[in-house]
């Protein structure tokens, strides 16, 4: 199943299936985002899910039962 992925700000949209790193569908749509331990453990790659919940990408996958999901990235001069 594929879901349509929204990152925001910068608007952009992209199919990914079910499962596939969060990292993996942003590298495609060439969106940056930054990464640390990579074991989600240092909070780099921590991104807003539908506007309420934060979540750590490089260990998180496309959920499933959603057609769409948007993803603001937030902006940390630190990484």
């Amino acid at each position: 199943m594929n879901v349509t992925i929204r990152f925001l700000p910068d608007d952009v949209t992209i199919e990914a299936e079910v499962g596939e790193p969060l990292l993996d569908v942003a590298e495609r749509a060439g969106v940056f985002i930054p990464t640390g331990c990579l074991m989600g453990t240092c909070h780099a790659c921590s991104v807003e899910v539908e506007g309420k919940d934060i979540i750590r990408a490089c260990i998180t996958a496309v959920p499933p039962g959603k057609k769409e999901l948007t993803i603001n990235l937030f902006s940390d001069p630190t990484w």
